[in-house]
Parts: C-alpha cells; structure tokens; sequence
C-alpha cells in the first residue's frame, strides 16, 4: 500500500511579487537586449522583484544548463549548450549599461567541457574588471582541479564564493554528482590563493541545529569569511522536500552563533540567497581587505 507524499505549504511570509515596472523591467530588457542568463531566473530566486528593482541581478555564465542534476536546485540539466565566445564581452556590457558598480557571476557546471569553463571564467571576469565593476565570482566545484581553479583565481575576483549548500549527513542526497569535502577543499585552495572566500547553506532540508553549527566549524577551519544562510524552497514537487520552515528568530540566532564563532559577515533570514548582500560584502572586503 502506498501513501499519498505530503509536502508543507509555504509561509506568506516567504511569497514575493513580481513589480513589473522601474529599474525592474529596464534590467529585464537589458538581460534579453545582450542575450544573458541570469540565475535569478534559471533558479526561481523569490527576491528577483526586489533585486532587479535596485539593479542588482546574478548572471549566469556558460549556457542555461547544467551538466549536473542537483536535486534542490531548478537550473535545467543535460544537453549543455556551445559556450558563447561573446558571452564575456556581452555581460560586461549590460552591467556597464545598468550602472553597476558591483555584481555578482556564476555559472551552471561544465563537466563536459575540457576545463570546466573556466577559461571563459577567467575572460568574464576580466571583461568585467575592464568596465571598473568588482564582482563576487560564485563558481563550481571543476572537480577540485587545481589548473582550472588558478584559470579562475588568477582573475582576481573581489570576493571567491563556492557553496556547500548543505551538511555533510545530506550533500550526497541533495547533490549526488558533488562532494561535501571537495567543496571544502576548493574554499581552502582559494584562501591560500589570498582570496577573500563565501560559501552558503540552505536550512529546512532535514539538518539539526548541530549540524549546522559543525559544518560552520568546517568552514572557519578552511578559511571561510563570509557566510550565508536562508531558507531552502522546493522549486517543484519533483524536486528535493522542505522538511520544515525556519522562523526569523532561528536564523537569526544563527547569525549571532556565526559571528561570535570567527565569520567576518553574515548573512542569515529566510529569503537570504548566496549572493544576498553581495554589494555590501565586496565593499566591505576591499575595505578591510588587509584583515582577511
């Protein structure tokens, strides 16, 4: 006999409108005009109203599918496109065009391609650079590749951020095609680079307050310095369960635990996202850039 699988209702709290109109639909028009994918959409982020109304925004670099099937995250799988030669140049431009002054690049993975992409996220980034923007680069795993990884690092981007996404206990059923230690292993290997390095987790998967606050050990012991924290959202029923919502009042005492244990910056409430505050965090980390 089988039973009927129950899935919690999501929180009013949690649920975003889309504005329609403003800086919103300039950067809306700008992404289609340079033929850019952004992770706000490829990933159903619930902030892209707000985020897109003050001209901040996620591109998303090397096609709009993913060589990987994680289970929590809704970005397309399978059937990777042609990288784009233009791509570089083409989100340059647009943040050029919006204004920006800091932005955020990440990429879907490229096991299939030869160096995981990260030529082309080192041209990106550079291209980038040349318009006088600082960017936080949010990049993949490249298998812990250390010459893919130097292709990356030797761009100097403002901030290096990786996620781990989750706890040990659960990495390999929420991200069966990656591995919880090789994530810790590149954070590392971008610390000794003299990066500035981030890594983010979603709470509500199925992890204890104890294994958050160990996996936040593990990533102090790598060097980590920026650490965010927010809610996961099933994308679809096909997609890995809720098991519960966190209350403000949980992920707040989480921060408070975050800091006093060494984090530089944190940043933790139900709808924080990996690049949630990412302005604040690159401004603050050239800032103090001595200290890290």
């Amino acid at each position: 006999m089988t039973t009927k699988k129950e899935f919690l209702i999501k929180p009013d709290f949690l649920k975003r409108k889309l504005p329609g109109y403003g800086d919103y639909s300039q950067v809306k028009k700008t992404i289609k005009k340079h033929g850019l994918n952004t992770v706000c959409t490829g990933a159903s982020c619930p902030n892209i109203g707000e985020c897109w109304s003050q001209k901040s925004m996620t591109v998303m670099i090397l096609g709009s599918r993913c060589s990987r099937n994680c289970l929590f995250c809704d970005v397309k799988s399978g059937n990777c496109e042609e990288v784009d030669e233009n791509e570089p140049f083409n989100t340059a431009e647009a943040l050029h065009e919006l204004e920006m002054k800091y932005a955020v690049i990440t990429s879907v993975t490229r096991d299939d391609l030869s160096d995981g992409g990260s030529s082309h996220w080192a041209k990106t980034i550079e291209a980038v650079h040349s318009k006088g923007i600082f960017l936080e680069a949010l990049i993949p795993d490249f298998k812990n590749n250390k010459k893919h990884l130097e292709n990356v690092f030797s761009a100097n981007p403002e901030i290096l951020s990786h996620n781990i996404e989750t706890v040990p206990r659960l990495s390999k059923l929420v991200r069966p095609q990656a591995d919880y230690q090789t994530s810790l292993e590149v954070l590392k290997y971008a610390v000794n680079s003299k990066l500035v390095t981030k890594s983010s987790m979603m709470l509500g998967m199925g992890e204890t307050r104890d294994e958050v606050i160990e996996a936040m050990k593990d990533l102090l012991s790598a060097g980590v310095s920026i650490l965010s924290l927010g809610q996961y959202l099933m994308p679809t029923r096909k997609h890995y369960p809720v098991t519960r919502y966190l209350d403000e009042s949980e992920f707040e005492s989480l921060k408070i635990t975050a800091l006093s244990m060494g984090f530089k910056m944190v940043e933790s409430a139900p709808l924080v996202r990996s690049s949630f505050g990412a302005a604040a965090h690159i401004k603050k980390s050239m800032e103090f850039n001595n200290i890290f």
